[in-house]
């Protein structure tokens, strides 16, 4: 569909789940058509086991109508939402997401995301960067981007937690990323922040636990290294998982060679993650997520 120069669009995303049952797809549609969308991508699951039905629609609404905007989608979706009892959202689809980024002391990810979203690969809002060591600050200020540090102990942990909460409901963000963050954190903050927190981690859990994993898989002979993204839960690295990936490796890799290539699998998968829940493509389903690549 090509619309008139003097006829403006919306792009807009829609992702809905519900009880599977006749008629969904017939009610999201005729809502589009009653709001002048067009469908530019539409994907759709239905998980048997779980009898839920899942939904991702990219539409274009023209300006003939008058002007329309999220907000106003949004409400007028939320009738047909209550008569299939649907868990929805809708958002403009170029609106970038507000995202704190958290770090310790290995930068390989954070680079990789604020490279990406300086570049417009990432759909991305970056109002903050917090770490609990400076050795970021550098890094962070050759962005242009505000630092702060907020020193963790065990005895300043809560006020700790409290000073980043402060944060994300001050700066309105959306998203949290936890870009090799360093700190377990509270039960309380992880059902704060259900949802819209992305941890990264590598992917020799449960078997290589604590300090220098890539030198303890190394010693074990280790034919593959990998990475795992997943949203963060109070089950420490058991969140919902988003993406996954692996390399392999073989004997001719010393330790430093194992660690590289692990941190590249590490800033890839969660850049993976990351863009596609700022698009609007993972839905939780139950213990895991329904991904729309």
């Amino acid at each position: 569909m090509v619309l008139p120069a003097s006829t403006p669009a919306g792009d807009f995303v829609l992702v809905l789940s519900c009880h599977d049952r006749p008629g969904i797809v017939h009610a999201v549609t005729g809502f589009l058509v009653r709001h002048g969308g067009n469908i530019l991508e539409s994907q759709q699951f239905n998980d048997q086991l779980a009898d839920r039905f899942f939904m991702r629609i990219d539409f274009v609404v023209d300006g003939s109508r008058g002007p329309t905007d999220a907000e106003t989608l949004r409400s007028d979706f939320a009738a047909v939402a209550r008569e299939f009892g649907m868990e929805y959202e809708l958002w403009d689809a170029a609106a970038p997401y507000r995202t704190l980024i958290m770090v310790s002391k290995h930068l390989h990810c954070l680079n990789d995301l604020l490279f990406r979203a300086s570049t417009n690969s990432l759909q991305l809002e970056v109002p903050v960067v917090v770490s609990n060591h400076l050795d970021a600050e550098p890094l962070v200020r050759s962005y242009g981007l505000d630092f702060r540090h907020i020193p963790v102990t065990p005895d300043t942990k809560p006020e700790a937690e409290a000073e980043l909460m402060r944060l994300v409901d001050d700066l309105d963000i959306h998203l949290v990323v936890l870009a090799r963050y360093m700190q377990v954190l509270s039960d309380d903050l992880c059902k704060k922040l259900s949802g819209r927190a992305i941890n990264i981690h590598h992917s020799f859990l449960p078997s290589f636990k604590g300090a220098k994993p890539y030198h303890q898989a190394f010693d074990r002979g280790v034919k593959l290294v990998g990475a795992t993204a997943h949203y963060v839960t109070s089950d420490l690295d058991e969140g919902p998982i988003i993406e996954q990936d692996v390399m392999r490796v073989d004997h001719t890799y010393d330790q430093d060679q194992l660690v590289s290539a692990g941190r590249d699998v590490e800033a890839q998968v969660l850049s993976r993650a990351v863009r596609w829940h700022s698009q609007s493509r993972i839905l939780l389903n139950g213990r895991g997520t329904v991904v729309f690549r």
